[in-house]
């Protein structure tokens, strides 16, 4: 191995990452967060669609000869692709982002977050070049095989690169930690969509609708800031804890533990798959929604949305334009829900414990499913919004709640391979959810029930869902003495992994070696500490923490905004 390729092995590897004594843990959520917000766009892909649907024919789609075979018309460059083709691209991002997250687990817990966020910038953004190539050749299985399938790796090893560290730098805030970061990807399309579609303008032209060109320019954005987020990465030091963190003792939460519970082992245990039956079930219910939100509240209420005491079917494509651009407001909405529900739920989890955060999720989203045929047959538009509204805060809180309830049942140490392989349960989801939805909704219209009311037995259908969610909620126990690591086992997997030193290769990683040497255990607080020794200037840090924050806060509230001001045409 060269000189070079050896320094560079070394600055990925997991022990380059040990924070020093002065780091402040509030820089790793902002670099959670630039990864997250940048492969959230996966969410945002469907504003490709129509443009991708016309790239040849322009104005109109040019439709493929019915006279050309599958495999004829899958290569053909002078006709377009169906939506229903492009949309196979949004399934396999999830089947891939699950499936990678299951297999890159325990790898990444090896590895370190640094080289598996930078893994994630590599396979994400090499996925949009390739796909700006299938788009340029006009080739769909490119399209298929760079966003969807090696696209969909850099989902999953993007999404939980950051999940163990957090909950190891915030033992005291494990919601919080995991919301802020998780939040990230909820909240990527409200970036990436806006910014693709003025990127498509910009770079549409009478033979092209700029697809490709944005691809390109999506994949320099998004590559420079998940290089930075990854660098940004820093694991706390064996033995770290919060100033003042005192652990929870067993009387308060006797689901809480301290020790921990190997990856081979976790996935063996009843609790694993009660939380996988609970993960599949909240998700499921809630991306089925999300998937058809559009198309349900335009046929729900037709022309009520614009005043008119008139069905979906009775109205002009001028009419339907309207609605439409109501009906895009209140995506837009729910997309805000998703993220404040990340947030605001697994904060909440801190308080209330993971356990009956989830109850809560099961018991009012069975209420709410229920009540909502009764809104849409009232005819009342905003409670109709408003229930929605609650249900997704808490599609996008499940999300974030799991990585600290898998860190309460099995330990810290492999929680994050453990939530990768957790997330076959999204996978799952993906295909759960939408089928059901959707197949419900055609067999209802197939047999004669009247489009506004398609939905009202899905409804009952994905009420059921959560009610057999909190069946599985309710029977999750703590682990038995038998699964869990012996004081040995878990000594031995910290020297592979995490380094009891760090080389002093510069003055703070020296500083650091010394307080080991010393029998000394270096705490990082939220404040400044105090150290026998010169520090760096705190206004320096201050800086440094001001500029992460700005780093990822600015692009995110510009996101904000363009959604509010798509959602306002829901309010006019």
């Amino acid at each position: 191995m060269s000189i070079a390729s050896a320094a560079s092995s070394d600055f990925l590897s997991r022990e380059r990452t040990v924070a020093s004594p002065v780091f402040n843990r509030w820089l790793v959520p902002p670099a959670a967060l630039a990864i997250h917000l940048c492969i959230g766009m996966a969410y945002g892909f469907s504003v490709f669609w129509l443009p991708l649907s016309r790239a040849i024919g322009g104005a109109q789609p040019k439709e493929c000869p019915e006279t050309l075979g599958f495999f004829a018309t899958l290569i053909a460059t002078d006709c377009d692709w169906k939506i229903s083709w492009l949309g196979w691209t949004f399934t396999l991002f999830f089947v891939f982002l699950g499936s990678s997250a299951a297999v890159f687990g325990h790898w990444l817990e090896t590895a370190g977050p640094r080289k598996a966020g930078l893994a994630a910038a590599c396979c994400w953004c090499g996925g949009l070049l390739i796909s700006a190539l299938g788009v340029y050749v006009h080739q769909i299985s490119l399209l298929w095989i760079g966003s969807g399938v090696i696209g969909g790796i850099g989902l999953g090893l993007g999404y939980i690169s950051p999940v163990s560290t957090l909950i190891k730098w915030f033992p005291d805030r494990r919601g919080l930690a995991t919301g802020l970061a998780i939040m990230g990807f909820g909240g990527g399309a409200m970036i990436g969509a806006p910014l693709a579609d003025r990127l498509m303008s910009f770079y549409a032209t009478p033979t092209s609708p700029g697809v490709w060109q944005t691809f390109v320019t999506l994949a320099a954005i998004y590559f420079a800031f998940m290089v930075a987020g990854a660098i940004g990465y820093r694991v706390p030091s064996n033995g770290w804890a919060p100033e003042g963190f005192t652990p929870p003792t067993a009387a308060k939460n006797a689901l809480v533990t301290h020790r921990h519970v190997h990856l081979d082992v976790a996935w063996k245990t009843p609790q694993f798959w009660l939380l996988w039956g609970v993960l599949c079930l909240n998700v499921s219910a809630g991306i089925g929604v999300l998937g058809m939100a559009s198309p349900m509240l335009q046929e729900v209420f037709g022309g009520k949305l614009i005043g008119l005491d008139v069905g979906f079917d009775q109205l002009d494509a001028g009419q339907k334009m309207q609605i439409a651009a109501i009906a895009a407001g209140f995506t837009g909405l729910l997309s805000l829900c998703n993220i404040g529900g990340r947030i605001g739920w697994a904060s909440a989890s801190d308080a209330f414990g993971r356990k009956i955060t989830y109850a809560i999720f099961f018991v009012l989203g069975l209420s709410l499913y229920s009540a909502i045929p009764f809104a849409a047959k009232g005819g009342m538009v905003g409670v109709f919004v408003l229930l929605f509204s609650v249900i997704i805060t808490m599609y996008g809180g499940g999300f974030a709640t799991i990585p600290a309830y898998l860190a309460d049942i099995f330990g810290t140490h492999h929680v994050g391979a453990i939530h990768g392989r957790l997330l076959t349960a999204w996978s799952t989801a993906g295909v759960l959810g939408p089928v059901l939805v959707n197949y419900i909704r055609e067999y209802q219209l197939a047999h004669g029930v009247a489009r506004e009311a398609a939905y009202n037995q899905t409804m009952y259908v994905l009420a059921g869902l959560l009610l057999a969610g909190f069946i599985c909620n309710l029977l999750v126990r703590p682990c038995a003495e038998k699964y869990f690591m012996s004081d040995e086992e878990v000594a031995a997997q910290k020297h592979i992994t995490v380094a009891e030193v760090v080389k002093a290769d510069d003055d703070v990683h020296a500083d650091f070696e010394d307080f080991v040497e010393e029998g000394l255990e270096p705490v990082a607080t939220d404040d400044p500490p105090t150290v026998a020794r010169p520090e760096p200037d705190s206004n320096g840090r201050s800086l440094q923490l001001f500029l992460a924050w700005a780093a990822v806060g600015v692009p995110l509230t510009w996101g904000v905004w363009m959604t509010l001001l798509k959602t306002a045409a829901l309010f006019r």
